[in-house]
């Protein structure tokens, strides 16, 4: 059974200094047993100002991370809505991982073919039993996580690592991770802010019979709620 913790912070910035120190602590943690961290990052609006909080941590040894995303929307690393792009501004031109420990989905290539050549990138760098130290992941006011959406096929995939996310109402498509992927993290970390995702966090964690993807996730380790108290409902 999937170890839940769940924190409540006063405020969004309080969610993002909490956020960035527990990602400082994984990537310390998993540097000093394996010499490595495999870390998956989030798009969204949350994770811009965690990236930020991120870099004013101190004396960690970037050079031993290697990035991936959790989930892209199919479009040029240049536009405005590639999450790479995002995280590139806010985190990885600030920070000093190397440029082959960045390993991005290609969004500009057609869905299909990015989503089995990442697939493939996964299993090279992550070995037989895929294995990622820290997932970060949002929610949106779907309940929806990565690209993972209420109703589409990719939430009964568990052979693939990541794969296409196409069809009526998903504008840009997008690849995304799969459970096969998230759930071979040894912490899941969701960070959920603002009102307006107070409902499917009460669905999520009020209901043992909810059919949210966020509450599909099982992680082989643990799985985190970090929300702030709009989040919660409280003000």
């Amino acid at each position: 059974m999937k170890r839940t913790e769940i924190v409540v912070l006063d405020n969004a910035a309080a969610l993002a200094r909490e956020a960035a120190h527990r990602i400082a602590a994984a990537i310390r943690t998993a540097v000093a047993a394996r010499g490595t961290c495999m870390l998956a990052l989030a798009g969204g609006n949350t994770p811009r100002t965690v990236h930020r909080e991120l870099t004013l941590v101190e004396d960690l040894r970037w050079s031993h991370v290697h990035v991936f995303w959790s989930d892209e929307r199919c479009v040029p690393p240049s536009d405005p809505r590639s999450n790479f792009r995002m995280a590139k501004e806010t985190l990885l031109d600030v920070v000093p991982v190397p440029p082959d420990h960045i390993h991005r989905i290609r969004g500009e290539d057609k869905p299909e073919a990015a989503a089995a050549a990442y697939d493939a990138l996964l299993r090279m760098r992550l070995g037989r039993a895929p294995h990622f130290d820290l997932v970060l992941l949002g929610m949106g006011e779907d309940g929806h996580v990565a690209s993972l959406f209420l109703g589409h096929a990719a939430l009964e995939e568990r052979v693939k690592l990541a794969v296409a996310v196409t069809g009526p109402g998903i504008d840009p498509s997008r690849v995304t991770l799969t459970y096969a992927a998230l759930d071979a993290a040894e912490t899941a970390m969701l960070v959920v802010s603002g009102a307006a995702k107070a409902a499917p966090v009460g669905e999520v964690l009020g209901r043992a019979d909810s059919v949210l993807p966020a509450a599909r996730l099982e992680p082989r380790g643990s799985l985190v709620w970090l929300l702030d108290r709009a989040a919660t409902g409280l003000q």
